[in-house]
């Protein structure tokens, strides 16, 4: 997942999708448009605004079209309300024929039944299972089952740094480990400057930042048979370290405690924040007017030593799949354009505009992938980057823990203390609203 990752599912809860029979290709997707020969594709916003992804994605599209006769009928969707509208879209039949949806969701929507499964039939009319990075084929769905989604951008964690701020603060590198990074934080926050930005009202990107944090603490917040485990010790740890950047260590200005769209990017742009944990942001800086020597980027931070594997995990596997609705009435043509966007030139195409890595090998195979900031991400994907739990109730998962993160930040910036009594209560509530096993 990428750019603003809320998974806002409002009032649609995820026990209408594992109650609902699939559906897709209702009146508003595949089905009214077979005659015409015309998809309906939902795409995540991946660029600084949804008009830059239409400019991108447009004549990518037109391209399909000239070479099929299949239109492309395109919606870009934010990803505040990406989640809640595939809901709805599985309980009402108005769902588009081809969609893209965060990596992290593959289970939960699998478990709906309402995408189609990518058994190695399917993956055979896309050019086969194995033109796919491993990495990425592990964030499609359960363990076991056939992929409910494929790869179609990767992306990773690293920490970025505004090499301005830190000229000027006279430091020489950038941290490798969280105690290097609350230092470096702390000589960085001066003059309403501060060292690292955060969204705190971004509950996915709340998720992903805590989930690597337990995972260095020895906490996955699931057990190993799917049950929640939100308040083990390492859970605590791990949220109370990543609220306390705000809440002890006062680096993060307070007003973050608000931030979900990407805030702390134009910040950091702005030369008000220095450093910014974020996937693949080397599209948004662009955007925001700074040049590729104003930035520079570093693996993310582990507690001690180097990035790896168990406890120095320091990124989750991120990405964008691409599913297909199983009852869309086009799914010759839905096939098609999924072989088309996962085919080597478009995922060069597409992965360079957003600044992401090609989940297709082939692909990989070009200079443009081999810059000091890919490379950086690309290791990271290959050494020390971990699949957030792919269990149905991932969704719930970033939906109340990643509330619960918010909380606790709205407590700091408001001066409300933020203990370890205080952030087990908050992950209590939240164990307690996930389903019952």
């Amino acid at each position: 997942m990428r750019r603003v990752r809320a998974a806002a599912i409002g009032a649609v809860t995820l026990s209408l999708v594992l109650s609902a029979a699939a559906c897709g290709g209702g009146a508003d997707g595949g089905g009214s448009h077979a005659q015409s020969r015309t998809l309906t594709y939902w795409a995540s916003n991946q660029g600084a605004s949804l008009e830059v992804d239409k400019k991108v994605l447009q004549p990518e599209l037109d391209k399909f079209e000239k070479r099929t006769g299949i239109k492309v009928k395109l919606e870009v969707v934010p990803w505040g309300d990406l989640l809640n509208r595939i809901l709805t879209a599985t309980t009402s039949g108005q769902g588009p024929d081809v969609l893209n949806i965060g990596n992290t969701w593959g289970a939960s929507l699998q478990a709906g039944g309402a995408l189609l499964p990518w058994d190695e039939a399917n993956f055979e009319k896309i050019g086969g299972r194995d033109r796919f990075v491993e990495s990425a084929l592990g964030s499609t769905g359960a363990t076991g089952q056939d992929p409910a989604a494929v790869p179609l951008y990767s992306m990773a964690y690293a920490l970025y740094y505004n090499k301005k701020m830190f000229a000027e603060a006279g430091i020489t590198k950038p941290p490798a480990t969280w105690d290097e990074l609350v230092a470096t934080g702390k000589k960085l926050t001066k003059d309403g400057k501060a060292g690292i930005g955060v969204e705190g009202s971004n509950l996915s990107n709340n998720i992903h930042q805590v989930f690597v944090l337990g995972k260095q603490h020895g906490a996955d917040f699931f057990t190993p048979d799917g049950k929640a485990d939100f308040t083990s010790d390492g859970a605590v740890a791990a949220v109370k370290q990543y609220v306390d950047l705000m809440a002890e260590h006062e680096i993060v200005a307070e007003g973050n405690a608000e931030y979900a769209q990407n805030q702390s990017l134009s910040d950091f742009a702005k030369d008000k924040t220095a450093m910014v944990l974020w996937q693949t942001a080397s599209a948004t800086f662009a955007s925001q007017g700074m040049t590729e020597d104003e930035w520079g980027v570093a693996p993310a931070p582990v507690q001690s030593g180097a990035p790896g594997q168990g406890r120095n995990t320091n990124s989750m596997v991120a990405g964008i799949n691409m599913g297909v609705f199983k009852n869309t009435k086009n799914l010759d043509g839905a096939l098609k354009f999924v072989h088309f966007m996962t085919g080597d030139e478009e995922q060069r195409i597409l992965n360079k505009a957003y600044g992401s890595i090609p989940p297709v090998k082939s692909a990989q195979q070009d200079p443009a992938f081999d810059t000091p900031a890919l490379t950086v991400l690309r290791d990271t994907l290959a050494t020390s980057a971990a699949a957030l739990p792919q269990v149905p109730e991932e969704s719930q998962f970033e939906t109340v823990v990643g509330t619960a993160v918010k909380e606790l930040f709205a407590d700091a910036a408001a001066g409300r203390p933020v203990t370890t009594e205080s952030v087990r209560a908050k992950l209590e509530k939240a164990q307690q609203q996930m389903p019952k096993k």
